[in-house]
């Protein structure tokens, strides 16, 4: 019994430890999702830098980083982040986000008309 015993806690400690940062890894991303979409509705909205990486950081995880983009009327927000964990568990983490330009999109809606 001993010798089971033995071997079956480090293997469950092992397969809970890696569950532990699966589920990390993964409110990570949705943090980063998050971010990248406040973001791109803060920059849509015509806010400035500042703000936009504000509305960012408030909700990607701590650490992240940001780039923003226009093309067109279309604003591309991209948040990378990485995950916790000890050198090749810490994983790199992305999440880019699209909105129209609302300002430019009203001022193409009444040049329309």
């Amino acid at each position: 019994m001993t010798a089971e015993t033995a071997v079956v806690i480090p293997a469950l400690v092992l397969l809970f430890g890696t569950l532990l940062w699966g589920v990390m890894a993964a409110a990570a991303h949705i943090q980063c999702v998050d971010g990248a979409r406040a973001g791109a509705r803060a920059a849509a909205r015509g806010e400035k830098e500042a703000a936009v990486r504000s509305a960012v950081r408030s909700a990607a995880p701590h650490g992240a980083t940001v780039e923003t983009q226009r093309k067109g009327r279309l604003v591309h927000v991209r948040v990378r982040a990485r995950t916790a964990g000890p050198g090749p568990l810490a994983l790199g983490l992305s999440a880019e986000a699209v909105a129209m330009d609302e300002d430019r999109t009203e001022d193409a809606f009444h040049a329309a008309r």
